[in-house]
């Protein structure tokens, strides 16, 4: 009776381990194939040259559209920027002219010169209990009077002031068309590039799985 436990116990043991062998046989991961692992890699990787490529892209863009004023120190509700053109009796550009901006009743004021288009423009550090102060404008011997104003509960829109001295040479401020098309020109070209370079990886690839399998077949 002991032998005929003693075996019934072991064909317990071997039957449970068969059992667990089985089990264990399910849930083996079955092998991916070289070729299965290639490709994996290679998508891995286009994905990300192809993210990497869209950033910078993208980048090249923001930095050409974000206005000037954006990279300026203060945050926009400490900022008040004066612009404009000094233009010549002639109608001309003056260039290398002096102008000076001023907040009068705090005399913080900045003093610039313009470039050879005329152009000049001034950044004044100033908050919110500025508003209403009167502001000085000189350029050239000429003076122009204003008053300081914005709307205090604006805190994103940037605070400015256009004042040009003659006319002849000022133009919009906004960016030149020259620049909007030649942007638009080369955002088309890295575009078509990277899609060009991603069609030639796939077709490579492609050539390399070919022939992968034509050495597997023979």
């Amino acid at each position: 009776m002991l032998e005929e436990s003693a075996s019934n116990l072991g064909r317990v043991r071997v039957d449970g381990a068969s059992h667990n062998q089985a089990l264990g046989g399910m849930f083996v991961r079955p092998k991916t194939s070289p070729a299965r692992v290639i490709r994996m890699r290679w998508r891995r990787a286009t994905s990300r040259n192809t993210a990497s490529h869209v950033m910078v892209v993208w980048g090249l863009i923001a930095t050409l559209f974000v206005p000037s004023v954006l990279f300026a120190s203060h945050a926009a509700d400490h900022r008040f920027t004066v612009e404009g053109f000094v233009c010549g009796k002639d109608g001309r550009p003056g260039a290398n002219v002096e102008v000076l901006v001023k907040d009068t009743r705090i005399t913080v004021g900045q003093t610039v010169t313009t470039d050879g288009d005329g152009y000049y423009k001034v950044t004044l550090h100033l908050h919110n209990d500025n508003v209403g102060d009167p502001l000085l404008v000189e350029a050239g011997g000429e003076q122009k009077n204003f008053k300081i104003q914005f709307d205090p509960n604006d805190l994103e829109t940037e605070r400015k002031l256009r004042v040009d001295f003659g006319s002849g040479c000022e133009r919009d401020l906004g960016p030149p068309q020259w620049l909007l098309y030649g942007l638009g020109i080369a955002a088309v070209a890295i575009v078509g590039w990277i899609g060009l370079k991603i069609s030639r990886k796939r077709m490579r690839e492609e050539q390399r799985r070919k022939k992968g399998q034509g050495k597997r077949q023979k």
